[in-house]
């Protein structure tokens, strides 16, 4: 493997700066260095590649071809370079602590409630907890960068561990305002006909929705996606549409009559929600406490069920 060309990390960043500060001179005072110091390191990381990365487009520089792509490098591994950072980070701080990922409708409507009963049970352990993407927490946690995951798909990943943690489904919803308020149950048809707010395609609930219509041969109209399943609420307490949503996320505002349920003939979206966790990560003692909240939390839920 060839190791003698490879460009310098700082010549990267400073291509970075320059193109997203919008000039040298911008670059320049955001790396406390001077003018000539970031060309050098402009002119150096074009020697590295061997071919021109920026070129003069009236008064601004902007990227070649060659440019765009070797930028699009520079991002990526300044991105890792940061994660990597971090995670030595947490190597340094010892074995208190946990970094917890969990998708954003979990962050908004659990989340809250595990992390207070968690600091109540052990102040001792701290959580360090972020929202993303399913893939994207799958990707952190393969890697190293988190520890453990709260998601509502079960990732494929031979090094990722998988157990199931709560059932849940997708309802149907709307608010006081829209003409079905009165009804308890609708046709498969009769989906077509209305208007939905939903949440974006990358979010694991709209990825079980569309293929559990698409399993009937059935689209719906979308007339808005929305990254936030609380706004989606409060857009169906105010507007005429409807939206699938998790009953977990819902629960509280059916039983206060803010939002109805509409049941729908032949459709029943059942789904799991899960922990994940990495092979390397089976001794975390803050793994281990947290998983046994969580093991309590479900069987809360199924004793409020039964009862």
């Amino acid at each position: 493997m060839e190791y003698k060309n490879l460009p310098d990390m700082n010549a990267l960043a400073t291509l970075r700066a320059v193109v997203e500060l919008g000039g040298v001179d911008q670059a320049a005072r955001a790396l406390f260095v001077g003018q000539p110091a970031v060309t050098k390191r402009l002119r150096g990381l074009e020697a590295s590649y061997g071919m021109a990365l920026m070129q003069r487009r009236g008064r601004r520089l902007g990227l070649t071809p060659a440019g765009e792509r070797v930028y699009a490098y520079a991002r990526l591994v300044l991105d890792h370079q940061s994660a990597l950072l971090e995670d030595l980070a947490y190597l340094r701080e010892g074995a208190d602590r946990l970094r917890l990922e969990v998708t954003f409708a979990i962050g908004e409507h659990l989340l809250p409630e595990l992390l207070l009963r968690f600091d109540e049970r052990h102040p001792e352990y701290r959580i360090e907890s972020r929202m993303g993407y399913t893939r994207r927490i799958q990707t952190r946690l393969a890697t190293g960068l988190a520890d453990l995951a709260l998601l509502e798909q079960a990732p494929d990943h031979p090094d990722i561990l998988v157990q199931k943690w709560l059932n849940d489904e997708l309802v149907l919803v709307c608010g006081p305002n829209h003409p079905l308020w009165g009804r308890d149950q609708l046709g498969l048809d009769e989906l077509t006909r209305q208007r939905f707010v939903l949440r974006e395609p990358q979010s694991s609930m709209r990825a079980t929705l569309d293929g559990a219509l698409a399993e009937l041969g059935i689209t719906v109209p979308v007339s808005m996606e929305v990254g936030s399943t609380d706004t989606i609420v409060e857009m169906l307490g105010r507007g005429r549409y409807l939206s699938f949503l998790p009953r977990f996320a819902v629960q509280e505002a059916l039983k206060k009559g803010e939002l109805r349920q509409l049941r729908v003939q032949g459709l029943h979206i059942s789904r799991t929600l899960w922990i994940a966790r990495t092979r390397a990560n089976l001794d975390n003692p803050v793994a281990e406490a947290f998983i046994r909240l969580l093991r309590a939390r479900a069987d809360e839920g199924q004793g409020t069920r039964a009862g």
